[in-house]
Parts: structure tokens; C-alpha cells; sequence
């Protein structure tokens, strides 16, 4: 009988900035539990809003207690899931999603994002949000509806990889920014350590494709996940699906080649699913498949390929 776990972002839970195959996992969970999770905003203290009593005490003590890697994401985790090996897949149902602050901050910070050189100025604003109505306000006075999903979702690196960035999305996941990764939505990640270590974080309210100015409308999640060992397959890639479509997922520092890894893996997942040859699959991608940047700002940037499964 599956299990539930709750794992709190205490700083004894957190990691902050980094994946490390050689983390301690801070849980232990068997194939098929569900675990309910609660990550903070990603940045520091000086992203935070003036008015401090918005911001809940657990993510004040995060801040004085837990020591920052080179990235901004506040990771919770890992959980070591127990019968996971190297060459395994890690089944991560995305069962909820769900906005924990009232506040959240888009920034544009210089050198960065998609347009590097012609915004020379840090400037952050923070959108006041309602969770209820799942809506944020804007400065400016217009009002956005909500579409939460984690920034970062991961297993750990392999071993000899060693202490990595959390900014760059790979073959193990991590900071892939991909708003179709819902609530509702499977991800499947490729393991390569034992328990796989699988961590989330980086909130996003809100996003749209291509991430453009560096960050979505950051905040505060808890989700609750599913997690499965499958020994059954053998994705070398991060792949998803929603109910209705399937997600390939490239991933490259040239965004013409992960537009090509995310082509290429959509035709490999086509074929293990019907009888087409790659060829009649390369033709119904170009048909029917959308071909979207999921974002152009992480140093690794990505591409996905949305495929409707009523069309297989």
C-alpha cells in the first residue's frame, strides 16, 4: 500500500543553488508514494518585498540559515526513492500545484536574459498574488491569471559530474522552466544514481514561453508528486506528458540543436507508441507537432514539441 510524506522546507531539507549526486537524501521514500513538498522563492534576501510580514518565518530562517551555492534556487530535497538505480526512470506524476504567498518578484538583472545588452539596470517588481483567484496584480494596474508549475524539477546529476549549478537544465533535469509541467502532467527523468535524489524548487506563478527577462513571476510552491521507479523503460532525456499531448524536451546551449533534440525525441517517442516508421513520424510532427522555446535564459537553453495524442 503506497505511502504519503510530507517534506517541509525547513534549511535541513534545502539545498540552495546546486544539484550534487553526493548530497545526503533528507528522505527515504518507496516506488509509488505520493510526497507533498514546499519549496520557497528562489533568490535572496534582497529579492524579498519591503513589507516583511508577507513573507512566512520559515523562509526568513532559510535565509539566515542555509548556505547559498552560485544559483538562486532553494531546493528541497533529495529523496532517495528506494529500488531506483543508474539506468531506471524516474516517473514524477505532478499531482498538485499550489501558490503558498501573496507576493512573488519578476527582475530584470544586467548581462542576463535574452536581450543582455540593451537593459543595463536591475530593476524588481513584486505583483501582489491571490492565491484564491489564482491571479497577480501588476504595478501598472493589470491583473494575470495563474498558471504555477516548479521551475525545477530533478533528479541527481551522475556521480562523476560532481557539485553542479542549478541554472543549467540537463539530461537530469533541473532548471527546465517549462510552463507545461502542471499540475495534471507526468515527467519522466532518466536516473543515474542510486534512489535517483529527486529534489524541486524555483516557484513559478506564471510564465511565458521563452522566460525572455530571466525570471517568470517567482514565488512559493508546495506540490504533491507521485514518484515511481519504472524499469520498464529507458529514455536517455526528459520527456512528458498532459492528458492530452506528449512534451519532448531538448536541451542545448544552441537553441537550433535543442529544437533538433526535441524534433528527434518526439519521432523516438512516436515509434514507441504506433507503428509508423520514423519517417511517416518526422512528416506528422511537421503536421501537427508545435515546436515552442521553452526558454532562452539558462545558459542550456530549451526547446519542447507539443504533439496532441488524438493524432497517434
Amino acid at each position: 500500500m503506497p505511502s504519503h510524506h510530507d517534506l517541509p522546507a525547513l534549511p535541513e531539507n534545502i539545498h540552495w543553488g546546486f544539484h550534487d549526486a553526493a548530497l545526503p537524501p533528507v528522505l527515504e521514500v518507496d516506488s509509488g508514494d505520493t510526497l507533498h513538498l514546499t519549496s520557497w522563492t528562489a533568490g535572496t534576501e534582497a529579492d524579498l518585498p519591503e513589507d516583511r510580514s508577507l513573507v512566512h518565518a520559515g523562509q526568513l530562517e532559510a535565509l539566515a540559515q542555509c548556505t547559498k551555492g552560485v544559483a538562486s534556487h532553494m531546493l528541497t530535497g533529495p529523496v532517495f526513492i528506494k529500488g531506483a538505480a543508474a539506468g531506471d526512470v524516474l516517473q514524477i506524476d505532478i499531482l498538485e500545484v499550489d501558490l503558498i504567498d501573496r507576493w512573488g518578484y519578476v527582475q530584470i538583472r544586467p548581462l542576463r536574459g535574452t536581450l543582455p545588452g540593451d537593459f543595463d539596470r536591475l530593476v524588481t517588481i513584486h505583483p501582489e498574488i491571490d492565491p484564491d483567484r489564482r491571479t497577480a496584480r501588476l504595478p501598472w494596474g493589470t491583473d494575470i491569471e495563474l498558471a504555477p508549475f516548479f521551475g525545477v524539477i530533478a533528479v541527481a546529476p551522475p556521480p562523476h559530474w560532481g557539485r553542479l549549478p542549478s541554472i543549467q537544465p540537463r539530461r537530469f533535469g533541473g532548471n527546465m522552466d517549462n510552463k507545461e509541467l502542471q499540475a495534471g502532467t507526468t515527467l519522466y527523468l532518466p536516473v543515474f544514481t542510486d534512489g535517483a535524489l529527486f529534489s524541486a524548487g524555483d516557484g513559478h506563478a506564471v510564465q511565458g514561453d521563452g522566460e525572455v527577462c530571466i525570471t517568470a513571476l517567482e514565488t512559493g510552491l508546495s506540490g504533491t508528486f507521485r514518484l515511481t521507479v519504472r524499469k520498464d523503460l529507458d529514455f536517455a532525456r526528459p520527456f512528458a506528458e498532459s492528458p492530452t499531448h506528449l512534451i519532448s524536451i531538448g536541451l542545448h546551449e544552441d537553441l537550433d540543436e535543442a529544437a533538433r533534440i526535441a524534433v528527434r525525441e518526439m519521432i523516438d517517442h512516436i515509434g514507441r507508441r504506433t507503428d509508423l516508421t520514423r519517417e511517416q513520424a518526422y512528416m506528422l510532427c511537421s503536421l501537427q507537432g508545435d515546436l515552442r522555446v521553452t526558454q532562452t535564459v539558462d545558459g542550456e537553453k530549451g526547446c519542447h514539441m507539443m504533439l496532441a495524442k488524438s493524432v497517434l
